[in-house]
């Protein structure tokens, strides 16, 4: 059998952490198989949804490397919800039900007060003909529920081991509002049927949704798929993801200047068995999936996880690959600038600073004014690869310093930073012109 998988994000808003490991762990699971992997636009809800936040969830899926084998919405799919809906409606099914919120919220707090579960207690199914004829003179339009069957769903999930979900301790699920919506459910099952979807890879919070599912694949007449129930991110401290991270998008992730490799690499192998490093491409990390790495307690989602992530990725990133995004920060000073400094990047854009140090402008920071004369009055005539053992040997002998007390001022003066690229490596970069400014405290 063939593999094939979803991801149906709604298109009402920006792709979080979230989704993204949602996305990421599907895609991983079919590629390492050589299977296929489907984006399916949940655009059922048509007021919320929209063509820009749909066109953003393609943006940050193609940007992590994320590419679907097929593409479709299931707001082209309205017929194919009716005709299931109908088959359920007339095989008992999928029932009329013409209580208000309140009505069912009064309901629930009766149950609860005398000790009773409160799930839907099935009091439509007793209505008379006429009884729905007088709700629908009144005004009233039903909503429609789906008759469980009330029994023990058990299942084998690839992340969770055996499963069992009791659907007697259930209320009938609502698959159509009393507008005419169809909600989730019954819209998610039609699709992965007609797309002969293999498995369904999701959160931990869907287990209960998934004992409804299967009951509604086998009303329709429908093989089960496989499924997986993931364990969900919490932040570093265990606790439950803050709203600022679990909320960040990635849109605003390639904003703050993170590689999607280091993005991937986190969320696709925090939570498993994995070393938590950087994989060589997405292709890797799909290559290297396998469920049975993955633990059953909570993902931790740590940033500084991810910043050390980002930086590997950076350090390991060819002068080739680097080259048109130099190009594109006016920062492409050769192969060998980009040599030098990537060991000291964390964001791509540091290396905006970095090319400053060559060509400048910086402002240098002289602590002491006479060890910056006497370095003036022994600089080489020629700046060359030596300059920099050949200089401060030469300061050495002027001044008496050594170790922190004469690289670390010398650094300050043509970097204005205490901390940076090998000096070794970038002084010689530096035109004598620039340096002689430097040390003389002139911006340059």
């Amino acid at each position: 059998m063939s593999v094939k998988v979803r991801f149906a994000p709604s298109p009402t808003g920006k792709l979080h952490v979230g989704n993204v490991r949602t996305a990421l762990v599907n895609w991983m699971f079919a590629k390492g198989q050589g299977g296929s992997f489907v984006l399916r636009i949940d655009d059922t809800d048509l007021a919320r949804s929209t063509a820009e936040f749909e066109q953003g969830i393609e943006d940050d899926l193609a940007w992590l490397g994320l590419l679907w084998d097929e593409r479709d919405n299931q707001s082209k799919r309205f017929d194919r919800y009716e005709d299931a809906a109908a088959r359920l409606k007339a095989s008992g099914r999928l029932y009329p039900c013409y209580e208000t919120a309140e009505e069912l919220d009064r309901r629930r707090k009766v149950q609860l007060s005398r000790g009773l579960p409160p799930i839907y207690d099935r009091a439509a199914l007793e209505l008379t003909d006429e009884q729905k004829a007088a709700y629908e003179a009144e005004g009233r339009r039903p909503h429609w529920r789906f008759k469980l069957d009330g029994k023990r769903v058990a299942w084998e999930d690839l992340a969770r081991g055996h499963a069992e979900v009791d659907t007697a301790s259930m209320s009938d699920p609502v698959l159509i509002r009393e507008d005419g919506l169809f909600l989730y459910t019954l819209p998610s099952v039609v699709d992965d049927i007609d797309m002969a979807i293999t498995h369904i890879i999701r959160g931990e919070d869907h287990v209960t949704n998934t004992g409804a599912q299967i009951e509604i694949f086998e009303a329709l007449g429908a093989p089960i798929p496989g499924f997986a129930h993931m364990p969900l991110l919490v932040g570093a401290d265990g606790a439950a993801l803050s709203k600022r991270l679990g909320s960040l998008s990635i849109s605003e992730m390639r904003d703050l200047g993170y590689e999607p490799i280091a993005i991937t690499s986190h969320l696709g192998r925090i939570g498993t068995s994995d070393p938590l490093e950087v994989g060589a491409s997405i292709q890797a990390l799909g290559e290297s999936f396998a469920f049975s790495k993955m633990g059953r307690s909570p993902a931790r989602y740590d940033t500084a996880d991810l910043d050390r992530l980002n930086a590997q990725a950076l350090h390991a990133m060819s002068y080739a690959v680097a080259q048109p995004r130099l190009a594109d920060l006016d920062a492409d000073l050769g192969e060998g600038f980009w040599e030098a400094v990537r060991p000291n990047l964390q964001k791509f854009a540091d290396v905006i600073e970095m090319a400053a140090i060559v060509r400048g402008p910086i402002t240098p920071v002289i602590e002491d004014a006479a060890f910056a004369e006497a370095a003036l009055a022994v600089l080489p005539e020629t700046i060359d690869a030596s300059l920099w053992p050949t200089w401060t040997n030469a300061v050495k002998e002027a001044t008496g310093a050594k170790g922190k007390g004469l690289f670390m001022p010398l650094r300050l003066i043509l970097t204005g930073q205490s901390h940076g690229p090998d000096m070794a490596t970038i002084a010689p970069m530096i035109d004598r012109d620039r340096i002689v400014k430097r040390l003389k405290g002139e911006a340059a």
